[in-house]
């Protein structure tokens, strides 16, 4: 019986051991093979509607909206942005900056949905260079660091998300009656 409870408790352990280490790997777009993050989402309104919700999101959202949206096409249901965010490593318990990630993200609407794209990350640096290169471990210019950088672009644009899911949502009508 103990040695049954040890074999358990060592599958447990290997199990939880080899979860934690798998590779991170974000969506890829598999047309463009670039890191992509998309979706169609179902909700009330009209296009101009979900225009105008969205506009609201991005001012609200970015600390200079007007710098930020390159694109604002009401009557074709389209907004195309730019943004940037910074990435970090730990060094000795101290977070260091590891770069300024930006990203381009797209917003076209429908009759009833809108859709989101959160693509072409990259890695602001004398030159730029595209997020994809940190998934190739055969690189020989790999380096540990980039699954963590992975990682937190996946927890930054999933954060953006869920906030633009937020926005999108229809008023909530007050009932004025008394």
């Amino acid at each position: 019986m103990k040695t049954f409870k040890i074999s358990l408790l060592s599958i447990i352990l290997l199990s939880i051991y080899s979860i934690s280490n798998a590779q991170f790997t974000p969506p890829i777009d598999e047309v463009t093979e670039l890191v992509s993050y998309q979706e169609v989402v179902q909700v009330e309104g009209n296009p101009d509607e979900l225009y105008i919700r969205a506009i609201a999101w991005i001012n609200s959202e970015f600390k200079n909206p007007e710098d930020v949206t390159r694109v604002r096409d009401r009557n074709n249901g389209k907004i195309k942005g730019t943004s940037r965010f910074r990435i970090n490593y730990t060094e000795k318990d101290v977070k260091r900056n590891a770069g300024t990630i930006e990203y381009t993200f797209i917003l076209e609407f429908k009759e009833g949905r809108y859709r989101y794209t959160f693509t072409e990350f990259l890695l602001k640096d004398l030159s730029r260079q595209g997020i994809e290169k940190w998934l190739d471990k055969e690189d020989p210019a790999f380096n540990p660091l980039w699954e963590e950088y992975l990682k937190q672009v996946d927890e930054y644009t999933k954060g953006k998300i869920e906030s633009l899911k937020k926005g999108m949502q229809p008023p909530k009508v007050k009932d004025d009656e008394w």
